[in-house]
């Protein structure tokens, strides 16, 4: 098979070991910065051309869109998608998880485990918004933000009240969740690739900090997950149409809650906790994806969230 991962620079950690896996599996495999791409918009002839040459013949794409660049990444990935080329994961998917309130929104009415979350435009419903996720302590989060920038823990009502106003002041969107204490500044990343979990590490914030990112000095080992979690992982994944997706959970009193779906996981972190080929799991994933739309048809994509998109 001919792979092309999108990604902006071939050294980054995840970027590598999706090429080496590709190659230890016996196929060609193509770093393309997705921002150097441009696309001839033809009827019954769609192009994505790189560097002035266009690519063709490409089995399979592997998206690593950054958060900055959701829009062109994700119109990239659709191009690819309009030319018959099999995604790791679609461009709708990654659009509905990089927003932050209609993932939280479409989570909800499937039903999916989530901490109590509030949303408001106005400044005059603060006191609305702090009362329905239970008071302080809460915690506070930018639409925008990711890996932990725009994540604020504010320990008491005041100063809920105070950030809040800040941030609507600048006209930032932002989300109020409950904080769950007995998480104890832990959460658990699992990683969905298909409709199942491979593998799932358990990150535990430093003293001092609730965000348990590992680049903000987090640590991470592995762990073994319930079945409800599991499930509750795979549901998240599958509610945003991802095929290839991280699931931030959290474990709390009332069961698993989802924090976050992301849908470029980094494996860095995960394959070094964990020993898990991640990046070989992805591929193999694809190849058996890539045989089975050999035998049927896929539909054209079509924006519907009434349907979430399933696997082939």
């Amino acid at each position: 098979m001919k792979f092309v991962v999108l990604s902006r620079k071939s050294s980054l950690y995840s970027t590598r070991r999706l090429v080496e896996a590709c190659q230890e599996r016996g196929h060609t495999a193509q770093v393309v910065d997705y921002l150097r791409c441009y696309m001839d918009i033809t009827s019954h002839s769609p192009k994505v051309l790189y560097q002035g040459k266009p690519l063709d013949s490409v089995d399979a794409v592997i998206p690593r869109i950054g958060a900055s660049q959701t829009f062109y990444g994700t119109a990239v990935v659709r191009q690819f998608e309009m030319m018959g080329v099999l995604t790791a994961n679609d461009s709708q998917g990654i659009s509905r998880s990089r927003d932050k309130l209609r993932c939280m929104q479409l989570l909800s009415r499937q039903g999916v485990g989530l901490p109590v979350t509030s949303f408001a435009h106005s400044t005059k419903d603060i006191d609305g918004v702090i009362d329905t996720v239970g008071g302080a302590p809460l915690v506070i989060k930018l639409l925008e933000g990711t890996q932990g920038i725009g994540v604020i823990l504010a320990e008491t009502r005041k100063a809920a009240e105070a950030v809040i106003e800040a941030f609507r002041g600048m006209n930032a969107n932002i989300l109020v969740q409950e904080y769950v204490k007995e998480a104890g500044g832990a959460d658990i990343r699992c990683f969905v690739v298909g409709e199942r979990v491979v593998t799932a590490m358990r990150r535990q914030a430093p003293p001092g900090e609730f965000r348990s990112n590992l680049h903000r000095g987090g640590s991470a080992e592995k762990v073994k997950l319930t079945p409800e979690e599991r499930s509750t992982a795979t549901r998240a994944a599958k509610t945003m149409g991802l095929s290839v997706a991280g699931v931030d959970i959290i474990r709390s009193n009332h069961g698993p809650v989802v924090l976050e779906v992301n849908s470029s996981p980094g494996l860095e972190g995960i394959e070094e906790a964990t020993g898990v080929n991640v990046a070989g799991k992805i591929i193999e994933f694809l190849e058996k994806r890539f045989a089975k739309r050999k035998t049927k048809k896929t539909p054209p994509m079509e924006e519907n969230d009434d349907m979430p998109l399933n696997d082939d």
